[in-house]
């Protein structure tokens, strides 16, 4: 069984305007996403800014209420737990934000930002709750010693160690990593990224990966999905999907990432994503797809699966006549997961 499974998941914002400030339009972060992990799996998520990844990490975790779908952890729903239950669901499920200082209250000392979620769940008091804190300390590479100094001491480096040793108190079992190390330089990038992987293996941790990087994705990810204008555009085993992608868009954003390793010919797409208040009829992708056709522009595409590889395409999708081309026009060498 999946660890999480989430069925046609949406949020919607909407856009008040008038003096009585009534919603007008909405804007379609997440639009019916369907996903399923799997216990001790990372799964990366990557696509294009505003494309509605870290909005749909956060409804994962319910730090976002959705608008409507389904989020079931373990099997059990999300939505229809009362608020003590929550509470506890939510200590198997922690995040680790995209900025390590915005995310750290600059008021309090590292000890007890790391300590807090052991006394909130009720886990740990006392010197046994300090003791703990060091222990994690000592896991993500910090000193004991730092237990008392305050977030603005730090690199950015060392307080996204933090924020990995805050999600790790509480003893999770699913974390999302919201563009973990974007804001890192590349060096601290490679020991924050293998650290995360030692510390999969160590705790048997399963990781929603949300970036935008997808050589960094490819390192961390066992399958990776990729996400257009709120929805689900492909979605496969890491190696096949960098080996044999077939959504026009998924190839683009390979085609642009400088690897002398693998020959991919560049594709440039024309034009600007699209508003997600008022997204194309049909498949989203369609106004800047080269290979579009009428039916693009009039019905949207399933997500419809060739074994472990999915893809939302009427011209490349596995019913397809021309899918087996694509792939066979994409010559590049996998590479295997592991430390950089």
């Amino acid at each position: 069984m999946a660890l999480l499974e989430i069925r046609n998941l949406k949020k919607h914002y909407p856009m008040r305007d008038g003096v009585f400030r009534r919603a007008s339009q909405q804007v379609k972060a997440v639009d019916g996403v369907t996903l399923a992990i799997e216990p001790g799996e990372t799964l990366g998520l990557v696509g294009e800014s505003g494309c509605g990844k870290t909005t749909l990490g956060r409804c994962v975790v319910r730090l976002i209420e959705p608008t409507s779908g389904s989020i079931a952890f373990e099997g059990q729903e999300l939505a229809a737990l009362p608020g003590s239950a929550l509470r506890a669901a939510r200590r198997k499920m922690q995040i680790i934000f995209q900025d390590p200082y915005a995310s750290l209250n600059p008021r309090m000392r590292i000890g007890e930002i790391i300590g807090e979620g052991l006394r909130i769940h009720n886990i740990a008091r006392g010197d046994e709750r300090r003791s703990r804190v060091k222990d994690l300390l000592a896991r993500v590479g910090l000193r004991a010693e730092y237990y008392g100094r305050y977030p603005h001491e730090f690199s950015g480096g060392q307080r996204q160690r933090i924020g990995v040793a805050r999600a790790l108190a509480v003893g999770p079992k699913f974390i999302v990593a919201d563009e973990a190390v974007s804001a890192l330089d590349v060096s601290i990038q490679v020991q924050i990224l293998n650290m995360l992987l030692d510390l999969q293996r160590e705790f048997g941790l399963t990781y929603l990966f949300i970036s935008h990087d997808l050589r960094v994705v490819e390192h961390m990810s066992d399958r990776v999905a990729v996400m257009y204008l709120g929805k689900i555009a492909e979605i496969a085993p890491a190696a096949k999907l960098y080996r044999e992608a077939r959504h026009p868009y998924t190839r683009a954003l390979l085609s642009a990432v400088p690897d002398p390793a693998r020959k991919r010919e560049r594709i440039v797409l024309q034009g600007d994503v699209p508003s997600p208040v008022d997204p194309p009829s049909g498949c989203r992708f369609h106004p800047r797809c080269p290979f579009a056709e009428k039916r693009c522009a009039e019905e949207e595409p399933a997500l419809v699966f060739d074994g472990a590889h999915g893809i939302a395409c009427h011209v490349f999708g596995p019913s397809a006549s021309t899918a087996p081309a694509v792939a066979d026009t994409l010559n590049v060498k996998q590479q295997g997961r592991g430390h950089a």
